[in-house]
Formats: structure tokens, sequence, C-alpha cells
């Protein structure tokens, strides 16, 4: 992979990662400004929060989608490492979309997309991890914080030593996002799937 190339495809990545499919499909329903509502955020267990579970479902899979495609367009354009600048950048671009004034989501859906892109096992591993989570204790976050802190035993564990750098940054991105998550189950007042809006705070 060239110099030109990593550039080429981490631009791409962040572009196609920034579409906030969130906030397109809740204005295309009229569903409000998602910024507005429950945490502010523009992922998917945002849009739950406003009852309409088709569009949360589909927030969902074009976020994880957006991460995935890129790894594999960019894998068959230039191979693995071009594939996994491409999906690193995905997953930032929806963190920090450009087309959003900066303000994306906390990133699970964009990062399982990524990780099942670059090895199948290991991000299965990780949905199985946060579906294992969410049914026990009902709590996203509380899932999305295990599935990412496990991603890279998953990645190593599967040989895919040269994702491990991948697997951590983004584990780290994801946690850094859910600061707020975090102090509120500390505290034992982070709101359960399906409770409706919350008073989370908007992201930062």
């Amino acid at each position: 992979m060239t110099i030109f190339l990593a550039i080429l495809f981490a631009i791409i990545g962040y572009v196609v990662g920034s579409i906030p499919f969130g906030l397109v499909i809740s204005r295309r329903l009229n569903l409000g400004d998602l910024r507005k509502i429950g945490s502010g955020n523009i992922g998917a267990t945002n849009v739950l929060r406003t009852g309409n579970k088709g569009a949360a479902a589909a927030t969902l899979i074009l976020d994880a989608a957006k991460g995935a495609v890129m790894v594999l367009i960019a894998r068959a354009v230039a191979g693995e490492g071009a594939a996994l600048v491409a999906g690193f950048a995905a997953f930032v671009g929806h963190l920090f979309p450009v087309w959003a004034g900066f303000k994306g989501g906390k990133g699970v859906a964009t990062f399982l997309g990524v990780l099942l892109a670059v090895s199948f096992p290991a991000g299965l591993m990780s949905c199985l991890v946060w579906l294992a989570c969410a049914a026990i204790w009902r709590i996203s976050s509380l899932a999305a914080l295990a599935a990412a802190a496990l991603a890279p035993t998953w990645l190593a564990l599967f040989g895919r030593f040269d994702a491990l750098w991948l697997g951590v940054a983004m584990a780290a991105l994801v946690w850094i996002r859910h600061a707020a998550n975090i102090r509120r189950l500390i505290d034992r007042t982070e709101p359960r799937i399906g409770g409706g809006a919350s008073s989370e705070k908007k992201p930062r």
C-alpha cells in the first residue's frame, strides 16, 4: 500500500463514515431532530427512543454497513493495509461527521461493521457479546463497552495481529465516547433499553 492510497482511502472512508443515517432517516420519516431527542445522539439507540423500531433497525444496519463496505472496497482495490485504514477512517467519520457539524454518534454500529469486514469471526464474537450483555442487563451502553473491550482479544485469537491496532484504537474511542454513560452506570442511573427518552447529556 502506497502513501497515496492510504491517504485516498482515509479521505474516502471518512467522508462515507460521516453520512449521518440516523439524522437522514429520522427527518425523512418526520420523527423530529435526533439532536433534540433523548441523548441528542444520532445513532440507532437514540432513533429507537422516537418509538420507531424500523427506523432504528435501518439506522443500525446502515451505520454498520458504511464501515464494512469501506473495508471491503479498499481491500479489493488496494489490499489489507488500505482496508484497515479505510475502516478506521469510516469509524472516525461516524464519530465526527463533517456533514453534521462534527457531532456524531458513539460508533458502536460502525465499529461492529468494520470488525465484521476485517475479521468475520472476531466481529461475530463482538456482536454476540453485545447481544448477550444487552439480553442480560438491558443496558445498551454496557453491552457496547463490553463488546469494545473484548474486540482486540477476538482479533488476536483469530490471528488478525495486523489489525490489533485497529481494534484497540476503536475500542478506546468507543469508551471515550461513552464517558457520560460510564458515570451513569457507576451511579446506577443509566437508562435501560426500551426505557424511552433519557436525561442523557448531548455528546460534546
